[in-house]
């Protein structure tokens, strides 16, 4: 799977996309990440990529032909390299916040094309050259270049390989619509902590049956939001119903 990156600070991703499990990803071939400095599509000496918003205002605004050239070039580049399934993102505090289930549906491209915004905006008339705007969050950034690492690293991992262990990220948090079960390891005593008995008893049947349980009962917890959504069978829902009785929501 290819990523490319439209960005003014090619240098911010130099280090993060060399390390750990998409570091070594991109170094075995799984996802190749192309990085490509929108400066380089300026037309004029200065390589002058934004400007004054019309009608005044605070900050400047990212100008439209140097933005939308970079698009065209990579989009093209795409084209010639015979990659089909393609879609370009715009990174924008605007755009549809992004989670578990947008990773898997892009994980599912051949080509994702991230423009990453800066200053106070981009002109309006770039937006019309993109297949979608996406937010990593209710908050303000200083740009888009830590949303598109949030992105290449959240899909990246969904591409088959990438993961030492497919389950891994079939189990996880948000995968089945629900947070994950708590997780242990050595030693079996910590401070006086135990691990569960039942994740000691070689039982796998009842480890998952728990596990499922306590799945239902850290999402009732801390995001019940998410139950709205989630895919559930009779039998979880009547441990929710059980659940309801002892648990309390945080924040409730």
């Amino acid at each position: 799977m290819r990523f490319d990156v439209l960005t003014l600070f090619p240098g911010f991703f130099v280090s993060p996309l060399r390390k750990s499990i998409i570091g070594r990803a991109v170094a075995s071939g799984l996802l190749s990440v192309e990085i490509h400095n929108i400066r380089d599509f300026a037309a004029d000496r200065h390589r002058t990529v934004d400007d004054y918003p019309y009608g005044g205002g605070p900050g400047m605004v990212m100008k439209p032909e140097p933005v939308v050239r970079a698009i065209e070039s990579v989009t093209g580049e795409s084209k010639k390299a015979g990659l089909e399934k393609t879609k370009v993102i715009l990174t924008t505090p605007q755009g549809r916040v992004f989670n578990q289930k947008m990773a898997g549906e892009f994980s599912g491209l051949e080509n994702v094309i991230i423009v990453c915004g800066r200053y106070e905006g981009v002109d309006e008339r770039i937006r019309g050259h993109v297949d979608m705007e996406v937010s990593v969050g209710d908050y303000i950034l200083t740009g888009g270049e830590l949303p598109a690492l949030v992105i290449i690293d959240a899909v990246g991992r969904l591409v088959k390989g990438v993961l030492g262990k497919e389950e891994s990220a079939r189990t996880e948090s948000f995968s089945g619509g629900l947070l994950e079960y708590p997780q242990y390891t050595r030693p079996e005593e910590f401070r006086g902590m135990r691990v569960p008995e039942i994740l000691l008893s070689g039982n796998h049947q009842e480890i998952q049956r728990w596990r499922r349980r306590e799945s239902l009962r850290r999402t009732l917890e801390r995001r019940p939001d998410l139950l709205r959504s989630a895919h559930l069978t009779e039998q979880d829902r009547r441990i929710l119903e059980d659940l309801k009785r002892e648990v309390r929501p945080r924040g409730a």
